[in-house]
């Protein structure tokens, strides 16, 4: 697919108004105070820890790189969330997306996360991908419903994949999703408007 998704978005959630925008360097420090101010706990199912002023300034150089494209949530000029979708353009495996993704624990249980993780499925669509990963730790019940919800299904468990910051090391689950399976179907079916462009 070569179709584009323009931004910004606004959406209506229980917790108000939301702004979808696109990353990008100017959003760098207001990106640090929400990673911040999340639970350490948040941040394990991450690859990097988002909290740290270098993993954030290599995650922007990878945005302008084009490696990476990551969505925030905003709601009265502060980040309440944030959906990214990675892609190594250099692997074996192109042709797969990963989405990470983190809520606010203000807003959460109000509709964004569900609202963030199908604009980031949408990016995916317009990017032509043909399948996607996600993957959290395995006590992060409400994340893994809320992935199941869109079609994705447990593919891999990793054991002690994670050390937090105590020491303690966490599972982590692996979900993945056929996104050019779905694609077919809702064509096949004549759902043009189940993903909105």
């Amino acid at each position: 697919m070569t179709e584009t998704r323009s931004y910004p978005r606004h959406i209506q959630t229980d917790a108000g108004d939301i702004e979808f925008r696109l990353m990008s360097r100017a959003d760098e420090a207001a990106v640090l105070g929400f990673a911040r101010a999340l639970p350490t706990h948040d941040l394990l199912f991450l690859p990097r820890n988002i909290s740290q002023p270098k993993v954030l300034s290599a995650w922007v150089k990878e945005i302008e790189r084009g490696d990476i494209v990551s969505l925030l949530a905003i709601k009265e000029g502060r980040v309440v969330g944030c959906g990214t979708l990675v892609r190594d353009p250099y692997s074996w495996s192109t042709h797969v997306g990963e989405i990470r993704m983190v809520v606010s624990q203000e807003v959460r249980g109000q509709g964004l996360g569900k609202a963030l993780s199908q604009e980031t499925f949408a990016l995916a669509l317009c990017a032509g991908l043909e399948k996607l990963s996600v993957q959290m730790t395995v006590d992060q019940q409400a994340a893994i419903a809320l992935f199941e919800s869109l079609g994705f299904k447990a593919e891999a468990l990793l054991r002690d994949h994670v050390r937090d910051v105590a020491g303690k090391k966490h599972d982590i689950v692996v979900l993945g999703h056929n996104v050019a399976l779905v694609a077919a179907q809702l064509e096949a079916y004549g759902l043009p408007g189940a993903v909105q462009h």
